[in-house]
This record gives C-alpha cells, structure tokens and sequence, in this order.
C-alpha cells in the first residue's frame, strides 16, 4: 500500500510540476526562409507585384515625369491588352497543369472568322462576332475533350491544335487582310475595343477595362466558388480530387471551353487594336501569354497561382519594354531581361515546392 500511494504520489507531482508537456504539442521554428515561403506560398502574387512595383520606380528615378506621365503609363495598359487577355485564358489551362500553345492561334482565327462573315458573306456584324466566339469556344472544347476524354497530354494537344488551327486560319483568309478603312466604314463594331475612354487625364480603350475586368472576374471565380476550387484541385492532383467528388472531366472541358471563348474575345480585341483583320497578326501570343503566366508567379505544375499575378507579368513586360524604349536601349536587351525573369521565376516556384515538401 505504502509503495502504491508513493507511486500515485510520485505521478501526481510530476504532473503538477509539468503540465505543458501533456497539454501542448511541440512547435518547429519555420525559421526566415521557411516563413518568407509561407508568404509565398499563400501570396503568389507578392513577388510579381514587388518586381513590377520595383521597375516601375526605377524606371521613373531613371526618365522623370518623361514615364510617369499619364500618356505613358495608360499606353503600357494599351500595349498590353492582348496579351493580358490571353494569359488570363492561359492561366486557367495552366491550373490545371496542363498549358496551351494554341491560344494564339484561337484568337487570329476568331477574329478571321468575325470578319470574312461580315464582309465575305455579308452578314450582320453583331452576327458575325456571336459566331467568332462561338467557333473560339468550340476550337477549346475539342482540345478540352482530347486531354480530358482520350487522355492525350494538354502539350501535344494544343500543339496539334495549333498546327491545325494556323492553317485552317490561312486557308480560310486566303491570306487577305480586310483595311481598317473598310471596317470603319461597314462594321465599326468589329473596332468596338479599340473605342477610347477619357478618365480623368488618361486615355483607355474599351480593351483594356476588359482585361481589368475580366481578371477581377476570374480572380473572384477561382477564389470564391467552387468552381474555382476544383480547378485548382484538379490542377494539383487530379485522382485525389476525382475521389473527392470532383469531376475531372467536366471540370477541364470547362476550363478549356472558357479559355477558347477568352482567346475568342482576345481576337475581338485584336481588331480594335489594329484597326484590321488580318491573319498574320499575333503570331507571338503563345509565347507572350506563357511568359506572363510564369513571371506572375503561376506554377507550371498547377494548382498554384493568382490571376491577378498573370495581370502583373503582363505589366512587367509592358513596363521594360516602354522604359527601355524610352531609355534608347536596343531591343534586345528587353528580351534578355524577360528571359532573366522567367528562368528566376521557375526558380522561385521551385524553391517553394521544395521547401514546402
């Protein structure tokens, strides 16, 4: 008995005199780098927005009011606008870890396809553009059917796709450009993106609140809905997020279908941009989409990213571009830049996986 009451003894006191190695669980100290990848991580915007924050205060120590002026800033927005539509479309596909090398090709062919029915068959113009965004939108449903359905990788697909798409687009034109002057004349709704808008002392087109818009719209999307939460489920692994009830395969016919339909208004855009139709137009897009999704800190290995950081590539580029041009550097070195800031961005991405394992 005497032994039994000393052990229970015994416990009590260590309990007492302990408590905290029963009560809490033992916290690792993340340490600098490991709470700079939290940051990251749950901020995938953050890095995107320090380097364009960072050029642009650069730029403007370096050429004055010469590039802060509202001229030169709203033109970096016009200059941009096309590309930041079809990076929006291509940070979708990306998401879901897969990419798409025909969004260029959706969107010159779209904007073909709204002009020959216009001025070809003589059809209504509002007509016409109806069915440039439906044949946008049906282009992205077969190359969302092929990855989803046949299993095909996204890369070959839009590979293919692209191939296919460019050259249906120049045996359908013809290789005709229809003038500016014309569409003014007969179909002045095919320029309706290039119509400016005055804000204050800043001149913006039609396009260019589109792209804003359209990027407030997806970020809310994928943020807020379910939706959303399924393209990033399935972008960051697709067997697990089908065992949760997600359907993989409507799911991607989504996203591939919606990025077609915003390549279809990119070549809308396109219009209002050039003032033409013209079927060699834009023949840089794949690459200027993908280089603005990876600079804006969208991983390529999907399900990890912001749209909104899409929105501040595409304004990088735009502000090395102009300020380097405004410098009188060649322009060259604004190529060499962009390619410091992908091969760095990558890194980037992969140092938060790596950490994050």
């Amino acid at each position: 008995m005497s032994k039994q009451a000393a052990s229970a003894d015994d416990y009590e006191s260590a309990a007492s005199s302990s408590p905290s190695t029963v009560a809490e669980f033992e916290h690792s100290d993340r340490g600098f780098a490991g709470k700079l990848q939290h940051v990251l991580h749950v901020n995938p915007s953050f890095v995107p927005l320090t380097v364009l924050v960072a050029a642009i205060i650069v730029f403007g120590l370096l050429l004055g009011s010469k590039f802060f002026s509202p001229f030169a800033l709203t033109l970096i927005l016009q200059q941009v606008q096309i590309v930041g539509i079809v990076a929006a479309a291509q940070s979708l596909v990306i998401l879901t870890a897969g990419i798409d090398l025909s969004v260029g090709a959706l969107m010159v062919m779209s904007s073909v396809v709204m002009g020959q029915f216009t001025f070809r068959y003589g059809l209504p113009p509002t007509v016409a553009v109806v069915c440039g965004l439906a044949v946008g939108t049906a282009l992205g449903a077969v190359s969302g059917w092929l990855v989803s359905r046949v299993k095909l990788p996204p890369f070959i697909v839009t590979l293919g796709m692209w191939q296919i798409v460019l050259a249906a687009n120049f045996l359908y034109s013809r290789n005709e450009t229809i003038r500016s002057q014309d569409i003014t004349a007969q179909a002045p709704l095919l320029q309706f993106f290039g119509t400016q808008v005055k804000v204050g002392s800043a001149t913006l087109t039609v396009g260019v609140i589109f792209m804003l818009v359209l990027v407030a719209v997806l970020a809310y999307a994928l943020k807020h809905t379910a939706w959303g939460r399924h393209v990033y489920a399935v972008g960051d692994d697709p067997e697990a997020a089908a065992l949760s009830g997600v359907n993989v395969h409507r799911t991607l016919m989504s996203v591939y279908m919606l990025s077609g339909l915003i390549c279809a208004f990119a070549g809308w855009a396109l219009i209002g941009r050039i003032g033409s139709v013209s079927p060699t137009s834009g023949q840089l897009a794949n690459i200027e989409s993908i280089t603005a999704v990876v600079i804006g800190g969208i991983s390529l290995f999907g399900g990890r990213g912001s749209i909104l950081g899409t929105l501040f590539g595409a304004l990088i580029v735009g502000v090395f571009t102009l300020g380097l041009r405004l410098m009188g550097a060649d322009a060259q070195w604004t190529y060499l830049l962009i390619g410091v800031l992908i091969i760095v961005a990558v890194a980037v991405d992969q140092w938060i996986r790596k950490v994050s394992a």
